[in-house]
C-alpha cells in the first residue's frame, strides 16, 4: 500500500530530521585550551585600558553626550597588581580594577573546568587576557558623569583584598572618588551563597549645584567560544539576550550585532550574555525605564551588551543613590526568576520549553529524593512511560496484530505483487476484517519525540547535572559515555525491539528500518550519557509493554 509505506517513511523522515537538527549543532572539534592562570591574569592589567563608553538615548528630556575610548594609560607591573581587588566569598572570587570600577575577573568556585580527578579547577567565567576579553562594566554619564571622554575615574580603596568570613551574610566593598566636592561611593555588595552582586552608587552632592548623571552597566566581551569544555561534543547557544517591548526573550548571537545594532527601551528590564551552563546579565531597577543596547565596535572584535539608567538627580547639598544588580554564576532557574522576570528564559528549552519546565521540575524533586542524577532520570522515564501508557496502549495493539497478521500479507504478496492496485485492495479488506489500524505502529515514535526533545534540553541546559556521577564509569551525565556501552545497549535495544514488530512488506521500507538501530547508535555516541541513558530505560520499557501487550492478545486469542 503505498499510502501506508509513504506514512511509515514520514514518520521514519521527522525522527531522523529531528536528530539531524541536534546533529547540526556538534562541533568535531573539542576545544582543548585551559583556563589562564592568575598570573596569566594579572599580567593582562599592564596592557593599555580602553573602554567603550555607551552612547545612549534616555528619556530625561535631553540626549547624553557620545562618550569616546578612554584614554590609555601605562602602567609598570606594580602598579597594575595595586589597581586590582580581590574579593573572595563562599561561592566565587572576584576582582575589581579601581580604574572605573570594572569587575575584570570571576573565577566560580563550585563549578570547576572539569571534573576533579581530571584536575579542574574553578571556572573563570569573566577575564581580561591579551587574548580573551569579558569584562562588566558600569559607570555614570551625562551631564556630571565620571565616565567621560577624557577618562574615567580611579577609585580609591581601603584594601586590596577582602574575605567573606564564615557566618557573614552580606560583605559591602566600597570604591570611593572625589568628584570636585561631590563625594561618590561606588559599592559592590556581596551576599553569601549567591552569584548576584549588588553595584550601587552612594552620592553626597556638598556643593551648591545640583548635580545628575546616568548609571550605565555592560558586559563587554570578544566573540570567542567560552574557555571550558563542551559537554558531548554539543556546542549550545553563544550570544547576546535581552527582554525587549514585544518580545520576553530575544537572543542576538555575534553575527546579528555585528549586522546591525540593537536598541530598545522597556520598564525593568534585563540584558545577558548567555553561554552553556552559565550566564551574566544587568538588572536594573524593575519600576525604572531602562534604555538598552546591543553593539560591536567598529573594526575590533569587541561586542557590547548593556543598559542606561534613569537620570540621578540630586539637589545642592544633598544625597542620592542608585542600585543595579548583576549576577555572574550558572543558570540557576529559581535565583533567576526571582532576579527579574523572564530572565529564567535564558535557560533556554527551546520551542518545547512548556513541556521541558515540567520535566525539569519532576527530575529535580525526584533528585532531592534519591540524590543521584543517574537514578533520578531512570525513575522519571518510568513515571512517562506510565503517563503515556493509556495513548500508546492501542498503538502497541495494532503493532502486535500487525505482525500476527504478517504471514497473511506475505501470501498477498506473492499472489499480488504485480497487481498493485489488488494487493492494496487485499490489505485493506485484511485490516477491515481484523480492526488493524496500519499507521498505528508509527504513533508510539512519534508519541515519544516531544518527550525526547524536551529531555534533550533539560539535559544539555541544566547545570545542576554537569559533572554529576551515576554508577560505575559514567562519572559525567551531562557528556558522552567514554567507552560508548550505554549507547552500543540503546543500539542493541532497539534491534531486539524491531523483532517484536511487524516487518514491512517493502523490501526497501524494511532496509531503512534495519538501518535504524545503527544509525541511532552513532548518533547517541556523541550524546550526553544522561540522553543516553534515558532513551535506553525507554527502549527497555518499550519492550516490556509490548510484551505485555502480545501476551494479553495471545490470552485473548485462547479464549
Amino acid at each position: 500500500m503505498d499510502w501506508q509505506k509513504t506514512l511509515n517513511l514520514v514518520a521514519i523522515g521527522v525522527v531522523a530530521w529531528l536528530l539531524l537538527i541536534q546533529w547540526d549543532q556538534f562541533d568535531s572539534t573539542q576545544s582543548q585550551a585551559a583556563a589562564p592562570s592568575a598570573s596569566q591574569a594579572i599580567g593582562s592589567v599592564d596592557q593599555s585600558v580602553s573602554s567603550e563608553l555607551p552612547a545612549v538615548e534616555v528619556n530625561t528630556g535631553a540626549e547624553l553626550p557620545e562618550l569616546m575610548n578612554e584614554l590609555p594609560i601605562e602602567l609598570t607591573p606594580a602598579t597594575a597588581n595595586s589597581r586590582l581587588v580581590l574579593v573572595a566569598t563562599d561561592v566565587f572570587e572576584v576582582k575589581i580594577d579601581t580604574l572605573g570600577g570594572d569587575i575584570v575577573e570571576v573565577r566560580l568556585l563550585e563549578h570547576l573546568t572539569a571534573m576533579p580527578e581530571d584536575g579542574g579547577q574553578p571556572f573563570m567565567l569573566l577575564n581580561r587576557l591579551p587574548n580573551s576579553t569579558y569584562v562588566a562594566q558600569s559607570g555614570l554619564i551625562g551631564k556630571n558623569g565620571t565616565d567621560t571622554a577624557d577618562g574615567r575615574p580611579r577609585y580609591r580603596v581601603t584594601s586590596n583584598s577582602y574575605q567573606m568570613m564564615g557566618g557573614d551574610e552580606v560583605l559591602n566593598v566600597d570604591l570611593t572618588f572625589d568628584q570636585d566636592g561631590v563625594e561618590i561611593t561606588k559599592r559592590f555588595q556581596f551576599k553569601s551563597g549567591d552569584y548576584s552582586i549588588g553595584v550601587e552608587y552612594l552620592v553626597n552632592n556638598l556643593t551648591y549645584d545640583p548635580w545628575q548623571a546616568n548609571f550605565y552597566g555592560q558586559i563587554k566581551r570578544d566573540s570567542q567560544e567560552p574557555l571550558i569544555e563542551s559537554s558531548g561534543g554539543v556546542m549550545p547557544y553563544l550570544g547576546a539576550a535581552l527582554r525587549e517591548q514585544e518580545q520576553n526573550f530575544a537572543k542576538y548571537d555575534f553575527g546579528d550585532m555585528e549586522d546591525e545594532s540593537v536598541k530598545a527601551t522597556v520598564t525593568g528590564g534585563w540584558v545577558a550574555m548567555v553561554q552553556h551552563y552559565f550566564i551574566s546579565a544587568w538588572v536594573p531597577p524593575g519600576d525604572d525605564k531602562n534604555s538598552f543596547s546591543l553593539r560591536k565596535l567598529a573594526g575590533q572584535d569587541i561586542y557590547l551588551m548593556g543598559f542606561t539608567g534613569q537620570a540621578i538627580s540630586v539637589p545642592a547639598g544633598g544625597y542620592g543613590e542608585y542600585k543595579a544588580q548583576f549576577y555572574v554564576g550558572p543558570k540557576d532557574q529559581d535565583r533567576l526568576t526571582e532576579l527579574a522576570e523572564y530572565l529564567d528564559l535564558t535557560v533556554d528549552y527551546g520551542f518545547l520549553w512548556m513541556l521541558a519546565k515540567p520535566i525539569f521540575a519532576a527530575l529535580q524533586f525526584i533528585q532531592s529524593v534519591v540524590g543521584n542524577w543517574g537514578w533520578s532520570i531512570i525513575l522519571l522515564t518510568v513515571c512517562i512511560k506510565m503517563l503515556l501508557y493509556p495513548l500508546s496502549a492501542a498503538s502497541l495493539k495494532s503493532m502486535a496484530k500487525m505482525r500476527n497478521l504478517q504471514p497473511e500479507m506475505t501470501r498477498l504478496k506473492e499472489i499480488h505483487g504485480d497487481d498493485r492496485a489488488k494487493m492494496s485492495q487485499e490489505l485493506m479488506a485484511l485490516y477491515k476484517k481484523e480492526k488493524v489500524n496500519p499507521a498505528g505502529g508509527c504513533f508510539p515514535m512519534l508519541l515519544q519525540m516531544p518527550v525526547f526533545l524536551s529531555l534533550y534540553w533539560v539535559l544539555l541546559e541544566s547545570v545542576e547535572i554537569r559533572h554529576s556521577p551515576w554508577i560505575f564509569w559514567i562519572q559525567d551525565l551531562s557528556a558522552k559515555d567514554p567507552f560508548f556501552v550505554l549507547p552500543l545497549v540503546m543500539g542493541a535495544s532497539m534491534l531486539l525491539m524491531q523483532k517484536m514488530q511487524p516487518v514491512p512488506t517493502d523490501p526497501m521500507q524494511a532496509k531503512v528500518m534495519q538501518l535504524m538501530p545503527v544509525m541511532f547508535t552513532f548518533f547517541f555516541m556523541i550524546f550526553p550519557a544522561g540522553l543516553v541513558l534515558y532513551w535506553t530505560v525507554n527502549n527497555l520499557l518499550s519492550m516490556a509493554q509490548q510484551w505485555f501487550v502480545n501476551r494479553q492478545l495471545q490470552v485473548a486469542k485462547k479464549k
